[in-house]
């Protein structure tokens, strides 16, 4: 078997995807006689900077020689050229079994997602690792190219997108597609397939409004499910399509990290007590701070979260959460959260137990007193509080959830969830 590793192939303006290119170069090897097993989508580290929204690099496992894939995978390059010069395509070309490549490709591969990785190290890998490359430009798209070999190895969770494209002379203008065919196919086999809508948002998640060539993109955990929503929906004309195995919706972007030692560009899973309120500030960003004891960090849920706001301005002094989300100058952007204890009382001022009024201050480290009845009190009580939350998991909403984010409907979480649909 041969494995074909291909990235930076996409341009922010001029519309090319590297999913398209990767899905044109499979009908390629087939028509040219090869067979292909399965294709690849690996979303990489979302902190990258330079990247464009998605951050997906492909690979595509087949049957082909070395030599007729470094040919075929030249030509999907040079015909992929866009002209923006932030576009530096990549190609890795390795012989071998996709569960059989190097140890250190593999590491590679989950440094990708999870880190910042440059070109030397790359180039370097694939020179060890005895793999054939082609770049253009700067060569950037390497490092994504190797990332991908090495990805089937490097990960065990996998998810599955079905993803349309449009006709050639359509690129760049309004998308055709029948919201409610795409709600209803949405309904129909939820949670197999998710974030394909966001109900409360009325959004169609799945349609992209950037000037690439994809239609739709539906996403799930069963292949033949998220071919149906696709079947399911009424649009126009679809030009091609691919199924992708992907590590989108798996969490695989997270590390588990210590409050003080979390550098920027990364990527975290973080326990701490909630010790300053949440605050919202202009823009409707709601900031909060966390503690272990002795660290503190900054946590902000901005405002394209839309409702996910809500769940952390419910939350108080005191509580303990564990938050997930990216590192960013200090401070860390949720994506998620688990509620693991909340305050359930405060102290107050006592009432009098005979008039129901609010006691007084009798004075500094006299209790309290009621001045009407004469009765007296030690000192503050402790008074049960309501809460808008309860212990569990709660996520952004799906049209704000990142690619590589896992939503709360696909389970296996550490305590109950809450899922945003």
């Amino acid at each position: 078997m041969t494995v074909i590793g291909i990235d930076d192939t996409d341009s922010r303006e001029r519309g090319m995807c590297t999913t398209y290119v990767a899905a044109m170069l499979a009908g390629r090897i087939e028509r040219a006689g090869g067979r292909v097993e399965r294709v690849l989508l690996v979303r990489l580290n979302p902190a990258v900077e330079h990247k464009t929204r998605g951050n997906a690099a492909l690979a595509i496992h087949c049957d082909l020689t070395v030599d007729r894939a470094l040919e075929l995978g030249t030509e999907a390059l040079d015909r992929a050229e866009t002209g923006d010069d932030r576009t530096n395509p990549g190609l890795v070309v390795a012989s071998g079994d996709p569960d059989t490549v190097p140890v250190a490709v593999a590491s590679f591969a989950e440094r990708a997602v999870r880190s910042h990785l440059d070109r030397a190290s790359a180039r370097e890998q694939c020179t060890e690792a005895g793999f054939e490359t082609a770049a253009r430009g700067n060569g950037r798209g390497l490092i994504g190219a190797l990332a991908a070999v090495g990805a089937w190895q490097a990960f065990g969770e996998w998810t599955y997108e079905h993803i349309a494209y449009r006709e050639r002379e359509r690129w760049g203008t309004r998308r055709t597609v029948d919201r409610d065919s795409v709600f209803a196919a949405a309904e129909a086999l939820y949670p197999a397939v998710w974030d394909t809508v966001d109900r409360e948002e009325g959004t169609a998640v799945c349609v992209p409004r950037t000037p690439c060539p994809v239609l739709y993109g539906i996403r799930g955990d069963d292949p033949e499910a998220v071919k149906r929503v696709g079947a399911d929906i009424a649009s126009e004309p679809v030009a091609d399509s691919q199924l992708f195995v992907t590590n989108q919706g798996t969490d695989a972007h997270l590390q588990d990290g210590t409050l003080g030692k979390l550098p920027d560009g990364h990527a975290y899973r973080v326990t701490g007590e909630v010790v300053a309120s949440p605050d919202t500030r202009e823009g409707g960003h709601v900031f909060l701070t966390l503690s272990d004891g002795t660290q503190t960090l900054p946590v902000a849920a901005f405002e394209p979260t839309k409702r996910f706001r809500d769940r952390v301005r419910a939350l108080r002094v005191g509580d303990r959460i564990t938050a997930c989300g990216e590192v960013s100058d200090g401070t860390l952007k949720l994506e998620k959260f688990a509620v693991r204890d909340l305050v359930a009382t405060e102290r107050v001022t006592p009432d009098c137990p005979d008039c129901g009024r609010s006691m007084e201050s009798a004075g500094r480290d006299a209790g309290y007193r009621c001045r009407d009845c004469g009765t007296s009190a030690a000192g503050k009580v402790e008074r049960p509080i309501e809460r808008d939350l309860e212990p569990g998991w709660y996520e952004v909403p799906p049209c704000a959830r990142r690619h590589v984010a896992k939503p709360l409907v696909r389970g296996g979480f550490d305590a109950p969830t809450h899922p945003e649909r």
